[in-house]
């Protein structure tokens, strides 16, 4: 009964003391996801704005549209700050968790404040907010601004669950006995500014095409306007961001992008038909 007491006395006391020590397998474990945090941020910002050797993108989709690298630069910037703030925040909290541990015959220290640190927490934070606020406005300014002269607009009118398309005929008015109308398929020419008047026949739809970096609201009884110029030719999709009904998922539109000469064929070709 003795050697069994002293022996578990013995366990008890070991027990104890290595519960005062910090875990390796614990500091390397955090240690490892510290890393796998900084990686994962860093790693991809190059497949994320040039989509990589292999052409694959790993966030957003490619640009399109003369706003768009503005739009991303914005994106990347306020990322950028942010995942600085979030390391530079993990790596703090983390050394004083292993600096500051609890030890035998160490008590806790308590102090009221320190009004250095705590200007320098409200000042930094404050610049950063400032500098974001006009950089945005620029952008925003750059993208939602007075448009340069349209060389071509079109009416999109959504509606439960389809984009009704409408071109300006021979004329070149929109609202005309000749204009042109479709369903979900929209031509635009490529490097030419395009005026979009944006409208919803019943309820709120928006109207986004992920390669142009913009979304607009479509409105029961308002005109919205949204105007682009795309800088590369393909084909892409026009999607309802905007829960709609029960079809909302089906929702979609097809977009072409072409060349001035290829949309003048296509246009003269649909009227005729």
């Amino acid at each position: 009964m003795r050697l069994r007491h002293a022996q578990g006395s013995r366990l008890k006391a070991q027990g104890k003391g290595r519960s005062l020590q910090p875990s390796a397998f614990s500091l390397e474990r955090s240690a490892r996801w510290l890393v796998g945090c900084v990686v994962n941020l860093i790693a991809p910002m190059s497949a994320w704005a040039g989509g990589g050797s292999a052409g694959v993108r790993v966030w957003l989709p490619e640009a399109i549209t003369t706003t768009a690298p503005a739009i991303d630069r914005l994106f990347y910037t306020i990322l950028g700050i942010t995942g600085i703030v979030f390391v530079a925040v993990e790596a703090t909290l983390l050394y004083f968790l292993v600096r500051y541990r609890e030890r035998p015959g160490r008590g806790a220290y308590y102090f009221h404040g320190n009004n250095l640190v705590e200007v320098i927490w409200t000042v930094i934070p404050a610049i950063i907010l400032i500098f974001l606020t006009f950089h945005s406005q620029q952008v925003w300014s750059q993208v939602r601004g007075s448009p340069p002269p349209a060389g071509l607009q079109v009416e999109i009118t959504a509606e439960q669950f389809a984009w009704n398309i409408r071109y300006p005929g021979t004329d070149g008015v929109l609202n005309t006995a000749d204009d042109l109308t479709t369903i979900n398929q929209l031509h635009l020419p490529v490097h030419q500014t395009v005026l979009i008047h944006l409208k919803s026949k019943d309820v709120i739809h928006s109207f986004f095409v992920p390669q142009f970096r913009m979304k607009l609201d479509a409105v029961p009884g308002i005109t919205g306007r949204l105007w682009l110029s795309a800088t590369k030719t393909g084909d892409f999709e026009i999607v309802c961001a905007e829960l709609c009904g029960l079809g909302h998922y089906r929702m979609r539109g097809f977009l072409t992008i072409e060349s001035p000469e290829a949309f003048r064929d296509w246009l003269a070709q649909a009227l005729k038909e």
